[in-house]
C-alpha cells in the first residue's frame, strides 16, 4: 500500500508541522517556563516563514513550475534556519570557559541598536545561548530543531523532484 500524496497536500503538511512545531515551542516557553535565547527566537522566525511560504504554496496550487518556486523559497528559510540552529549547538559544545559573555536581551537590543548590529551580536552568541536547560534522548533543543529543518527540505525537495 503507498500513500499518494499531492503537492498540494504535502505543502499543508509542512505548514502543519511548522505550526506544531511552534506550538511546542510556545508550550517550552509558557508551560516549561524554558525562556528563549536570541537565538532560539531567529529559530522561531525560521519556522514561522518556512510555515507561512508552505501555506501560501498550499493555497495557491500552483503548477509544477510553480511549487518549485515556492519549495525554493522553503528550503532557502529552513536552510537560515537550520545554521541558526547550528550556530547554537557550536556554542553549546565550547569549554565553559570560551563561551562569550552574556549580552543585553534581545528587546533591549532591537530598541537601541541599528538591525544590522542587533544581527552581527546575536549571531556572535552570548552564555544564555550556550546553556542548555532542556534535553530529549540526550540532545538539546537546538538539535531537534535543526532535524526538524532537515525533514522540512527533504519534504519540500521529494515533493517537487518526484514524477507525476
Amino acid at each position: 500500500m503507498s500513500i499518494r500524496l499531492s503537492r498540494r497536500q504535502g505543502f499543508f503538511l509542512v505548514a502543519a508541522g511548522c505550526a506544531a512545531a511552534m506550538g511546542f515551542a510556545l508550550y517550552s516557553q509558557y508551560v516549561l517556563l524554558l525562556e528563549p535565547c536570541p537565538l532560539c527566537i531567529f529559530q522561531r522566525v525560521g519556522v514561522i516563514t518556512v510555515g507561512l511560504i508552505a501555506l501560501l504554496a498550499a493555497l495557491h496550487n500552483p503548477g509544477r513550475g510553480g511549487y518549485r518556486l515556492w519549495a525554493g523559497l522553503g528550503v532557502l528559510a529552513a536552510l537560515a534556519g537550520g545554521a541558526v540552529s547550528v550556530r547554537q549547538l557550536w556554542l553549546q559544545s565550547l569549554p565553559e570557559d570560551q563561551v562569550p559573555a552574556c549580552g543585553p536581551g534581545l528587546d533591549y537590543l532591537m530598541e537601541t541598536s541599528p538591525l544590522w548590529d542587533v544581527l552581527s551580536k546575536v549571531f556572535k552568541g552570548s552564555g544564555e545561548c550556550a546553556k542548555v536547560d532542556w534535553t530529549f534522548l540526550g540532545q538539546a533543543m537546538p538539535f531537534w530543531v535543526a532535524v526538524f529543518f532537515v525533514g522540512v527540505i527533504a519534504m519540500q525537495l521529494w515533493l517537487v523532484m518526484r514524477k507525476d
